[in-house]
């Protein structure tokens, strides 16, 4: 048998097509957002069905998951940085990749479960959705962790592309479309047509770097120590890439560096500001140089096109209005950015028949 409850057959032997349809009966398509922050799980015919943080709950120093595998997503998100010494809140994912093998499939295993319940005869087809600068090694962690997890077969989809399905840009068209998809761990720069890349480039700054910038100038200019919930709480509620009209302050509690002590201190959004500059910087450094590669006649249509944000990241305040003035293009947001990369799988799993052998699959590698 193969991964996921597959079973194995011959080159040339016309079974493993019966068996594909046979399987379809007896189990669902869905599509991953396998995201640093969260994960979101769409299927097909349904839309978004789950919606959790990539984090996980361990025993301390293994991989043992706890409460057979519930303490998974909101749960173990809710113990990042108050775990007690027997504990650790892990996430699994760093820059958009697998930092933890043992711990993604766990984590796999449960959402997948969650979505399709515990009896399942066939494991369901997947489309994860992946970095578009990520290593062959990466990729073949991601095939692993999602057979291990139940899988039956596994298409990666490039997270530009299924972004820009999302977000509703005509990417099939001989017109060029741009993405900038900002998440967790990675930014995805694209410019696309006729369904496919035109230009691409994957950085590892977005909005995990936005929370260290946060946390470093809390050490450096207050001596607080303060969490990553905390650093992205600020980031939500005063955060900004460029002014954006009346300056607001805020409250920040934390563990001060020399006494040891619990303290609190007033941050404002223009001190904010000028600490998030670093990652912001290195985002707009990534959309003009991918700019600069583009062909003429692509670069043409995008004046009229502009450039498109999603993911969570690009919510930041004025990150629009500074990509705007960085490249003279517009700039528009996508609705509910967030679920953009997720919802872009749901409605490549509608055409999967048409589209999958464009998709690399576990077959591949």
């Amino acid at each position: 048998m193969g991964g996921g409850g597959r079973p194995a057959f011959a080159i040339g032997d016309p079974r493993p097509v019966v068996w594909e349809r046979l399987s379809r009966l007896f189990t669902v398509d869905m599509g991953i957002d396998l995201g640093t922050c969260n994960t979101l799980v769409a299927v097909r015919g349904q839309g978004i069905v789950l919606n959790e943080p990539s984090v996980v709950a361990v025993k301390k120093g293994t991989n043992q998951v706890l409460k057979n595998g519930q303490a998974v997503g909101w749960v173990a998100k809710e113990m990042l940085g108050k775990t007690p010494g027997s504990i650790t809140a892990v996430r699994p994912l760093k820059d958009g990749v697998i930092s933890d093998f043992e711990i993604t499939e766990a984590m796999l295993n449960y959402f997948i479960t969650k979505v399709t319940g515990r009896m399942r005869w066939v494991g369901p087809r997947v489309v994860i959705s992946i970095p578009s600068g990520i290593t062959a090694v990466e990729k073949r962690a991601v095939f692993d962790s999602a057979d291990r997890a139940g899988a039956s077969r596994t298409y990666l989809l490039e997270e530009p592309i299924a972004a820009a399905i999302g977000a509703g840009l005509p990417f099939a068209e001989p017109t060029a479309s741009m993405i900038v998809d900002i998440g967790g761990g990675t930014t995805e720069v694209a410019i696309m047509s006729l369904a496919d890349i035109a230009t691409c480039q994957s950085v590892r700054v977005a909005g995990d770097d936005m929370d260290e910038a946060i946390i470093s100038h809390m050490k450096r200019t207050y001596n607080l120590m303060i969490g990553e919930q905390t650093a992205e709480r600020i980031k939500i509620e005063i955060g900004s890439a460029a002014p954006t009209g009346e300056e607001t302050s805020m409250e920040v509690r934390g563990r001060d560096m020399i006494s040891g002590l619990p303290r609190k201190t007033v941050i404002t959004s223009e001190e904010v500001r000028e600490a998030l500059q670093e990652p912001v910087n290195a985002i707009i450094d990534t959309v003009t140089s991918t700019l600069e590669k583009a062909e003429p006649e692509l670069a043409a249509d995008l004046v009229e096109n502009g450039i498109m944000l999603a993911g969570g990241g690009s919510l930041l305040r004025g990150l629009g209005i500074v990509l705007q003035k960085a490249t003279g293009l517009e700039v528009r947001m996508a609705d509910d950015p967030l679920t953009c990369v997720a919802r872009g799988t749901a409605i490549y799993l509608e055409n999967i028949e048409d589209w999958k052998q464009t998709l690399e699959n576990d077959m591949d590698l």
